[in-house]
């Protein structure tokens, strides 16, 4: 049975935290708000709980799943060939609604889906999901919707896709919008946009003047 708690309550925040990371340690899938659209997330490095994830969503390994982390320190155990312009890219918009797509360390022992060496990498500008991450580590988490629906807003719409297939629901209230972030890939040199969503090109050239977007 799945249990829900209101972060905008002291108490039911303390506690649901302290639940969703327990349920997060053990591998099972927990709900939470971040700066875009609510997310379904897991341990990024329990594969077991990743092919739940995205069980739960009804979602292939052709679309991995990205991961969230709680500070920018922790992108040097995760990725490597991490550029300047990367590093520039992190200090002027996080946390926020961008995601970096990198080359991920190849020692790393994980399997978010057919990533061909990858990774797509965030820090959200959300408390209670920053909170979340800084207890737990990186968490994999992707909108938590089921696939081929609109992403939520809001922790109902999250609970009415997803059920019982998620242990912890932490209800923050309606998200600040439902426009997704922008996705940059620095993984081969020139920063590639890959989808255009809350940071605009124009932004991105502003850090990346030689940005490319991808047709």
């Amino acid at each position: 049975m799945a249990r829900r708690y209101d972060t905008n309550d002291a108490t039911d925040r303390a506690t649901g935290l302290r639940e969703a990371a327990s349920a997060v340690r053990r591998g099972e899938l927990v709900v939470l708000p971040t700066d875009t659209v609510y997310g379904i997330g897991a341990d990024a490095f329990s594969s077991e709980a990743v092919a739940d994830l995205l069980a739960a969503k009804g979602r292939g390994r052709n679309m991995p799943t990205p991961v969230l982390i709680g500070s920018p320190n922790t992108l040097h155990g995760l990725v490597t060939d991490f550029s300047e312009q990367a590093w520039e890219l992190v200090d002027a918009f996080w946390p926020g609604a961008l995601t970096i797509v990198a080359k991920h360390q190849p020692s790393l022992q994980w399997d978010l889906g057919d990533t061909r060496g990858t990774v797509a990498v965030r820090m959200p500008l959300h408390p209670v999901a920053i909170e979340l991450l800084t207890e737990v580590g990186p968490m994999a988490v992707s909108s938590a919707n089921l696939s081929g629906h609109p992403a939520p807003e809001d922790c109902d719409a999250a609970q009415e896709m997803l059920g019982d297939s998620v242990s912890v629901y932490l209800d923050g209230g309606p998200t600040p919008g439902n426009v997704p972030s922008s996705i940059v890939d620095v993984s081969r040199g020139v920063p590639l946009l890959l989808r255009e969503g809350a940071i605009s090109p124009e932004e991105l050239r502003k850090v990346v003047p030689d940005l490319e977007v991808a047709n």
